[in-house]
């Protein structure tokens, strides 16, 4: 696959993952593009947060459903669903973080890599 190929496809599974998002009405959805950052191996960090535990579940189903329908494509790893409050789903190219509202903050994801591009969405 060359580079091109690859970047259009992790750009459209970027954008996949935000839809999916916003169809569960996820909060603060922050799309971080990794790829001029050193150390990732990532292409992006798609972020958001909800209010409760019920809700990231929901998102992150959402999320799955829609890069299904979308490439046919499983999780590489899931972490983080039996506790409520931050749910990874690692698509390889795209690294999905579902917090649970104050852990966002707690984490500061996006202030660890403050050099990435980041591309800010509002929810459906």
């Amino acid at each position: 696959m060359n580079k091109d190929t690859k970047k259009d496809l992790s750009d459209r599974l970027a954008e996949v993952v935000v839809h999916g998002m916003q169809e569960k009405k996820g909060n603060d959805i922050v799309r971080m593009d990794m790829r001029n950052v050193n150390a990732t191996l990532s292409d992006y960090f798609v972020i958001c947060h909800a209010d409760s535990a019920t809700q990231i579940n929901a998102i992150a189903n959402s999320v799955e459903e829609e890069v299904y329908k979308a490439f046919g494509q499983e999780p590489w790893r899931k972490e983080g669903h039996n506790n409520g409050e931050w749910i990874l789903l690692d698509f390889v190219d795209v690294v999905v973080h579902i917090f649970k509202t104050e852990k966002r903050s707690h984490y500061g994801i996006e202030d660890l890599w403050g050099d990435a591009q980041v591309e800010t969405y509002q929810s459906a």
